[in-house]
């Protein structure tokens, strides 16, 4: 409970950081601000573009859906080095979405809270398994697949995106995410 509190205030204290940091750098250069128009609405915290807004919710989106499955893996896995990578993604995941979450709260975006339908499919039919069944599906789904797809959004989005705290967590999540990818293949081939 006090770590909520501690993050709810950490997040209002950034998002005033955040807010006085834009306005001190429009402040120092009038002319370039009402030159930029609508960059300078979107640094100050005003709506993105709908192309940034998706990339933020697809973020969002798919650190959900990789607590939500890592937490059933936390449960359920047999084989310990699937445990251990099931509580790195509820681990990495959950830092990563606050920092999603952070910036869409200062950006106006309304992110997913919940896994998405795919993923509450996947999650009800890793629930019926256990065993070495359970670690196999596990890492081949949320491990392997998972990782694939959100890398290769990611790579996609990033080219794509224009915001700059947006960008900024795109490319901070692609290495991460690799990183995740490697570590499943070899979990699944050992």
């Amino acid at each position: 409970m006090q770590n909520k509190k501690y993050l709810k205030g950490l997040l209002a204290v950034s998002a005033v950081v955040a807010m006085f940091s834009t306005v001190g750098v429009q402040a120092q250069t009038p002319t370039v601000a009402a030159h930029n128009g609508a960059a300078g609405q979107s640094a100050s915290g005003t709506r993105l573009s709908s192309g940034d807004e998706k990339a933020l919710k697809d973020m969002a989106q798919a650190n959900i859906n990789e607590i939500a499955a890592a937490k059933i893996a936390l449960n359920k896995a047999q084989s310990s080095e699937v445990k251990a990578f099931a509580q790195k993604m509820v681990d990495d995941h959950s830092s990563a979405l606050a920092k999603v979450q952070t910036v869409a709260q200062q950006k106006g975006v309304t992110l997913p809270v919940e896994p998405d339908a795919k993923h509450k499919a996947m999650a009800a039919s890793l629930e019926k398994q256990s065993g070495e069944a359970f670690d196999k599906a596990y890492m081949e789904n949320a491990g392997t697949k998972d990782h694939e797809m959100v890398l290769s959004k990611l790579k996609s989005d990033a080219s794509k995106i224009k915001d700059a705290d947006v960008k900024a967590l795109a490319d901070a999540h692609t290495p991460v995410v690799e990183q995740h990818l490697k570590a499943a293949q070899q979990i699944s081939k050992s």
